[in-house]
């Protein structure tokens, strides 16, 4: 009796988001997929800021790093990488930024099935053009997950939280490397926001929540980019002990292996608040001119901390009125108290 044949795998490329909250939300429409076809073969095409966390995304079988500075058009790389990519095999493309440049490099490669959101002028390059109806999917991680059912097919509830893997190894490398100790408890403060400064709760407010863990007997880990040096070295010069500035001093995986570490994490809506929720920590998410009803903290320990002013949400860089009053009058003892 003849063996039957198995099935080709199918094989599936993500165009991944350049921002890192949006790269961690994917991964709700990796679980997705996966959900329906099991044996799919998920690969992710990111960017240098993204591409680390899809290596540590389960379910996701290869990452091809994308070698584009953010905003970056490129056209003469997304067709090397296009070409390249096209005797890979993929029978589909989901493209999740909405960026005219960022459906280039399926549509190079020939891949059969392209799916995005209209969006920037992008007909021909994607063939499967979904139009959005904000509000059957208000949050991002429907927006995403969408993409991966055919048109109008209801989303499974529960949702499939983000997750991403620790490397234990890794965080105990960094622990003595860079002098640390986990003796104690830690509270981490992710202080930085790349989005700017409406994202940013004050100095001020991040040392009194400091000072305050620390008197309880917590040990306080600053935790960051380069960009954040300045607000770290601001909380750091109100806090006289207990206090361990790490900003500048890790790479994104790092990051996330020492966010692991954490008893509690109080964070800006940042890329880091969606790493340390996706890890299962216990988060406080500070929100100021965005909002919880778009992009939340997901997680089954995460608590939210906003003040719901008649101007808040913006979503502005600059505080249109010129006060910021959303994150100014956010005051330490709303944060304490949730702690």
């Amino acid at each position: 009796m003849a063996e039957r044949s198995r099935p080709m795998t199918t094989k599936l490329l993500i165009v991944a988001p350049a921002w890192i909250g949006d790269m961690v939300m994917a991964h709700s429409l990796v679980q997705t997929l996966l959900q329906h076809d099991p044996d799919m073969e998920i690969h992710m095409l990111a960017p240098p800021a993204t591409d680390p966390l899809a290596r540590r995304m389960p379910g996701v079988t290869r990452t091809i790093e994308f070698d584009l500075t953010h905003g970056e058009l490129g056209l003469a790389k997304r067709r090397r990488i296009g070409k390249g990519l096209a005797a890979a095999g993929y029978a589909r493309a989901i493209v999740l930024p909405n960026s005219f440049k960022s459906a280039l490099t399926p549509w190079w490669a020939g891949i059969p099935e392209r799916t995005g959101w209209l969006g920037e002028a992008r007909i021909g390059f994607l063939n499967d053009r979904r139009r959005l109806d904000r509000k059957r999917y208000p949050l991002m991680i429907e927006r995403f997950m969408a993409l991966g059912l055919p048109p109008g097919t209801p989303l499974e509830v529960p949702y499939p939280m983000p997750e991403l893997s620790v490397d234990e190894h890794n965080a105990a490398r960094k622990i003595i490397e860079l002098g640390l100790s986990v003796n104690s408890p830690v509270t981490v403060l992710c202080p930085g926001a790349e989005f700017g400064m409406t994202k940013r709760w004050p100095a001020v407010h991040y040392a009194a929540v400091a000072r305050h863990v620390v008197a309880l007997g917590h040990q306080v880990w600053l935790i960051g980019s380069p960009k954040d040096a300045e607000v770290c070295a601001a909380i750091e010069n109100l806090v006289p002990n207990g206090l361990i500035n790490l900003a500048g001093k890790t790479n994104l995986l790092d990051a996330v292996d020492l966010l692991a570490q954490a008893a509690q994490v109080v964070t800006n809506d940042s890329g880091l608040m969606h790493i340390a929720s996706a890890i299962g920590v216990r988060v406080v998410a500070i929100f100021g001119s965005t909002t919880p009803d778009f992009t939340p903290p997901l997680g089954p320990r995460a608590q939210v901390v906003r003040n719901n002013l008649p101007c808040s949400p913006c979503f502005q860089r600059e505080c249109p009125l010129g006060h910021m009053n959303c994150l100014n009058e956010l005051m330490p003892r709303q944060v304490i108290e949730v702690l």
